[in-house]
C-alpha cells in the first residue's frame, strides 16, 4: 500500500477555540514508532476534549500549531517495531491523546487499538474507546450502580449520555435524564424513564419530586458550571455518588464546608485517560464488560452524524453550543 508523504489535516492555530481550526493540505504523514501503528483515517470522532484542547483548558494539552482530534478509526497501513498483533489491512479504532485524528493518516498506540467489530463500518465504531468506556466506568466500578437505584444522567442526548442511558437501564436502574427540550424524544427512545429540561429553573426540586424526596443514588455529571451545584443538591444524602467526568459548562467549586454541612455525598472524578494509565486492571474490567454488552446487543453499531473534514470547525462549534445529538464524525 503506497503511503503519501503529505496529507490533508485540520490544524489548530491558537488557543482561542475551534474557529481557529484550519484545513491544511501539506501536513507530513507521520511514521509509526516502536509499538505504534499508522492508520489511514476513514472516520474521526469529535469529542469535548477537542474543544478543551482548542481553548487551552485541557490539562497538559498540545500547544498550537498542532493537528487536532484524538479519536480515529481506519485501516492499518504500516506498523512500527515490535508490533505483531496487528497487520496492514486490519481496521481499528483508537485514541491518540496528543492529537492527529482530524487528518488522512494518524499514529496510534498498537496496544490500545481495538479491532472494529465484524460487520461494522469504521465510523460505527466511534465511541468504543472514548464515550462508551467513560459511561460504563462512571456507572459500574466508580458509580457502583445497582438494580433498583435511581441515576441522574446529564447531557443524555450526547454520545456518552445515550450510551449511559442504555447501560443504566440494562443494569436495572431508574433513569432520570436531562436534555434540552428539542432532544427529549431522542433520550426517551434510549429508555430513559424521565426526561427533564437541562436548563430548567429548579433541577434539584424536580429530581427530589421524582424520587419521593430521597434524591438520586448516582449522578453522571459532565456539564459543570452551575449544573454541578444542582447535581450535588439532587443527590441522596450520605450514600449518593456524583461521578464528574466533564467540564463542558465551565469550572465549578465545592468546599470542604459544603461536604460537611450541605452535601454529605461522594464526589468522584473520572478521566478515562488517567484510568487507563493508573488503573489498567479496572480499565480492563470495563472493556471486558463493554464487549459483553456488545455481545448481548445492549450496545450496537453507532450512527454518528457525519461531517466532511473541512467542516471540522462547524462540527466543534455546534457541539460546544450543545446543538448536536449523539456522536459526531469527521470523514477525511
Amino acid at each position: 500500500m503506497r503511503i503519501p508523504s503529505t496529507m490533508r489535516a485540520l490544524q489548530q492555530t491558537s488557543l482561542n477555540g475551534p474557529q481557529d481550526l484550519c484545513l491544511i493540505t501539506d501536513a507530513p504523514v507521520p511514521s509509526p514508532g516502536s509499538g505504534e501503528v499508522l492508520i489511514r483515517v476513514t472516520a474521526a470522532g469529535v469529542n469535548f476534549v477537542d474543544i478543551s484542547q482548542a481553548r487551552g483548558t485541557f490539562a497538559g494539552g498540545p500547544q498550537p500549531p498542532y493537528l487536532a482530534g484524538i479519536e480515529g478509526a481506519g485501516e492499518v497501513t504500516a506498523v512500527g517495531e515490535g508490533v505483531t498483533a496487528l497487520e496492514p489491512g486490519a481496521h481499528v479504532i483508537g485514541v491518540g491523546i496528543g492529537g492527529g485524528a482530524f487528518a488522512e493518516y494518524m499514529v496510534l498506540p498498537a496496544a490500545a487499538a481495538l479491532p472494529v467489530p465484524t460487520g461494522w463500518a469504521d465510523e460505527q465504531a466511534l465511541g468504543l474507546v472514548v464515550n462508551w468506556p467513560t459511561a460504563l466506568a462512571a456507572l459500574k466500578p466508580l458509580g457502583r450502580i445497582a438494580a433498583g437505584q435511581t441515576v441522574l444522567i446529564h447531557a443524555a442526548a450526547g454520545g456518552t449520555g445515550q450510551a449511559a442511558v442504555k447501560m443504566a437501564k440494562h443494569y436495572g436502574a431508574t433513569v432520570i435524564a436531562t436534555a434540552s427540550p428539542g432532544k427529549h424524544e431522542v433520550v426517551r427512545a434510549q429508555g430513559a424513564d424521565h426526561v427533564i429540561d437541562s436548563r430548567g429553573a429548579d433541577l434539584p426540586a424536580e429530581v427530589l419530586r421524582l424520587t419521593g424526596g430521597a434524591g438520586a443514588d448516582l449522578v453522571l455529571e459532565s456539564v459543570g458550571g452551575a449544573t454541578l451545584d444542582a447535581s450535588l443538591a439532587a443527590t441522596k444524602r450520605v450514600t449518593g455518588r456524583v461521578v464528574v467526568y466533564g467540564v463542558a459548562g465551565g469550572e465549578a467549586a465545592i468546599t470542604n464546608w459544603e461536604l460537611v454541612y450541605k452535601h454529605q455525598i461522594h464526589v468522584i472524578g473520572l478521566n478515562i485517560g488517567i484510568l487507563v494509565q493508573a488503573a489498567p486492571q479496572i480499565f480492563g474490567e470495563v472493556m471486558g464488560e463493554m464487549f459483553g454488552l456488545l455481545a448481548a446487543g445492549v450496545l450496537g453499531p453507532g450512527q454518528p452524524t457525519a461531517y466532511e473534514l473541512a467542516e471540522g470547525p462547524k462540527a466543534l462549534a455546534e457541539l460546544e453550543a450543545r446543538a448536536t445529538v449523539g456522536k459526531l464524525a469527521l470523514l477525511p
